[in-house]
């Protein structure tokens, strides 16, 4: 399971709240990990309970604060050896394309209405990586860290390329892609 690697990273990269963590997910590892703000929780509190993070003294009362964590040695471990761990690439499950294949079985009128939708959630989604490219990878900064995150959104922006391609493809060739024709 990645979800505490994502959070590990995250924490490493900077102490932070649960809510922190929450929001930080919606603005970068979300877009290639999902978490929900319970399921973030949940692990906040394993990997406490593990020894891997701990909560940061605070001056405020605990009853009412937030608490920020930071990541212990051990957790550092079990992502360095997480890192180096062979794993093989995991097979696409998408609906859509289970829902593709059903159509051919029983016909499907308005599928390309679904697609055409799918194809502008594409778009809209490699426009905003791309945003993200120019505001946070400007020409020069090319540290090892800047190096990796910024392959990590290439790779974003790459499956948004293939997906508009291959749906505008799914779109563009004859006949309508959830017509029976029998």
């Amino acid at each position: 399971m990645s979800l505490p690697h994502a959070i590990l990273t995250a924490l490493l990269e900077k102490p932070s709240s649960g809510l922190e963590l929450t929001r930080r997910f919606d603005r970068s590892i979300g877009y290639f990990w999902s978490a929900t703000h319970q399921q973030i929780y949940r692990e906040l509190g394993k990997l406490e309970q593990a020894g891997q993070i701990r909560a940061l003294p605070s001056e405020q009362p605990a009853r009412g604060r937030r608490k920020e964590y930071e990541v212990l040695p051990a957790g550092s471990e079990a992502l360095r050896s997480w890192v180096a761990r062979p794993e093989d690439p995991k097979q696409v499950r998408d609906p859509l394309l289970l829902r593709m294949r059903a159509a051919a079985v029983v016909g499907a009128p308005g599928l390309d209405a679904e697609l055409r939708r799918h194809l502008g959630l594409h778009h809209r989604q490699l426009a905003e990586y791309l945003e993200i490219e120019e505001r946070d990878f400007p020409p020069g900064r090319d540290s090892e860290e800047d190096r990796l995150r910024h392959l990590v959104l290439r790779g974003g922006i790459d499956l948004e390329n293939f997906w508009i391609g291959w749906l505008t493809r799914a779109l563009s060739e004859d006949g309508e892609p959830g017509r029976s024709d029998g």
